[in-house]
């Protein structure tokens, strides 16, 4: 079905459709063979609070912006290639239903849909399309991916130390190899990511000492285990402390 849409005149007023909503601060979507399988309304987690983004999955990308007029306008494109794309699941908790993991090596965060059949429905499209691309091109699925950023609200005290506690003077910082919120003493090194930044990035002492020492896996494991203990979490990209999730997403 997707072949046979790729160069339909339907599927490219589709795309040239998003497009122009998007304007000129976006990047061009039409190519050849990219196909249009569907959109819509999820609710992303980010650093500060849950927020609606519109999502395009297309077969070969994902692309979500800011919606600042509803099927009309949207700004801040990202785009994701879906062959470094793995999902996962999330268990329902409290107000936060029928949500799933986006992970990929330079950046990983949950959203959620307003039913689980819309979530159902979301999640089988995308594998179907990862599946589709690798089998394609031969290649394997990343094992590597980022954390998922533990929101600002679930970490009242630094979540290595667990002494300092956060207030407007000792802000919060994120790990960018864990995810976890950390005070400033926590987190003064700096360590190369690739997958994330031409630049080293700022880690926690924790992760630091186990990368140093070749243990990255480790480091990476106590990550995951720790997101089933805390329900609502989230990834900002790599940019500054400073730069607040409404400016950076």
């Amino acid at each position: 079905m997707v072949d046979r849409l790729a160069n339909s005149e339907a599927n490219t007023r589709r795309i040239s459709i998003v497009e122009n909503c998007f304007g000129a601060a976006g990047q061009p979507l039409t190519i050849p063979g990219r196909v249009l399988i569907g959109e819509g309304v999820l609710t992303k987690l980010c650093r500060k609070k849950p927020k609606a983004r519109q999502f395009f999955l297309f077969n070969d990308i994902l692309v979500y912006g800011n919606i600042v007029i509803q099927k009309k306008k949207y700004n801040k494109q990202h785009i994701i290639p879906l062959e470094n794309v793995t999902i996962d699941s999330i268990q329902d908790e409290g107000d936060l239903r029928n949500g799933w993991l986006i992970k990929t090596p330079t950046k990983s965060f949950a959203v959620y849909a307003a039913t689980a059949t819309e979530k159902s429905e979301w999640m089988n499209h995308i594998n179907k399309c990862v599946s589709d691309l690798l089998s394609k091109s031969g290649k394997t699925p990343s094992n590597e991916h980022a954390a998922v950023w533990v929101p600002d609200s679930e970490a009242a005290v630094c979540m290595r130390c667990q002494k300092a506690k956060f207030t407007p003077v000792n802000r919060r910082h994120h790990c960018r190899k864990c995810g976890f919120v950390v005070c400033g003493p926590c987190s003064e090194k700096r360590f190369l990511l690739p997958s994330q930044s031409s630049k080293p990035v700022r880690i926690c002492d924790f992760c630091y000492d186990l990368l140093s020492t070749g243990e990255m896996t480790a480091c990476q494991s106590a990550r995951s285990d720790s997101y089933s203990q805390s329900p609502k979490s989230s990834l900002n990209d790599v940019s500054d402390d400073d730069e607040d999730e409404d400016s950076s997403d």
